[in-house]
C-alpha cells in the first residue's frame, strides 16, 4: 500500500511539473521555461526537480509527445462529423486550428521550432512521423475518388501546409478570435472552395 501510494504521489508530481511547466510557456513563451522558475512555482528547490526530469529537455521532450497525441485525438474526434471528402479536409483545418488556439503551447512547441537545442527523442520523432504516415496512407483510400495529378504525399503535404498557414498567422494576428472570425480564421471556407474546385470529386470534373 505504501508503495502504491508513493507511485500515486509521485505521478501526481510529474503531472503538476507538466502543468506548471506549460503554465509557463504560455505565460513567458515556450523557449522561456526553466527549471529554477518552475522550481520556485512549485515551491520546491530546483534540484529536487531531478528527481522526476533529468532536465529541462527531458520535460520540453514529454510535452512533445502529449502535444502529438492530443492533437490526434482532437482531429480523430472532429473528423466523425465529416460527411464527404472535402467536409474532411474543412474540418482537418479547423480541428488544427482550434487545437492551437487551445493549446498554444504545445502547438508552438511540436509544430514549429520555438526551442533552440531541442531535439525530439526518438520516441518522440516515432510517434510524430507515425502520426503523418497515418495520414499519407489515409489519404492514399481518399485520392481514389479525387482528379488529380498530385501524390498522395502531395496532397497532403498541401493541405498541412494551408493549415499551418492559416493558423501560424491567425495566432500571431488576432489569436483572441475563435475559428471563422479574423483575416485568416475567417478564410477557411474560401480555402476549401479553392480546393474543391481543383480536385474535384471523380466524376464531377467539367
Amino acid at each position: 500500500m505504501k508503495s502504491n501510494r508513493r507511485l500515486r504521489n509521485r505521478e501526481l508530481t510529474i503531472q503538476t511539473i507538466l502543468d506548471t511547466a506549460r503554465a509557463i510557456m504560455r505565460e513567458e513563451g515556450v523557449a522561456a521555461l526553466s527549471m529554477q522558475e518552475l522550481a520556485r512555482r512549485m515551491d520546491m528547490r530546483a534540484p529536487s526537480l531531478y528527481n522526476y526530469f533529468s532536465g529541462k529537455m527531458e520535460i520540453y521532450d514529454t510535452l512533445f509527445r502529449l502535444g502529438f497525441t492530443l492533437s490526434d485525438e482532437h482531429r480523430r474526434e472532429v473528423l466523425k462529423e465529416a460527411k464527404d471528402i472535402h467536409d474532411e479536409i474543412r474540418l482537418s483545418i479547423e480541428a488544427y486550428m482550434s487545437f492551437a488556439l487551445e493549446h498554444p503551447e504545445l502547438y508552438q512547441l511540436c509544430f514549429e521550432r520555438p526551442v533552440p537545442g531541442f531535439i525530439p527523442s526518438k520516441a518522440s520523432l516515432e510517434l510524430s512521423f507515425g502520426l503523418l504516415h497515418q495520414a499519407y496512407e489515409q489519404v492514399d483510400v481518399l485520392r481514389e475518388v479525387l482528379e488529380t495529378d498530385l501524390s498522395s504525399q502531395q496532397l497532403a503535404d498541401t493541405v498541412i501546409a494551408i493549415t499551418h498557414g492559416l493558423t501560424a498567422l491567425h495566432l500571431a494576428n488576432e489569436p483572441d478570435l475563435p475559428i471563422g472570425q479574423g483575416r485568416f480564421g475567417s478564410l477557411i471556407p474560401v480555402v476549401v472552395s479553392i480546393l474543391e474546385t481543383a480536385w474535384p470529386l471523380k466524376g464531377d470534373s467539367k
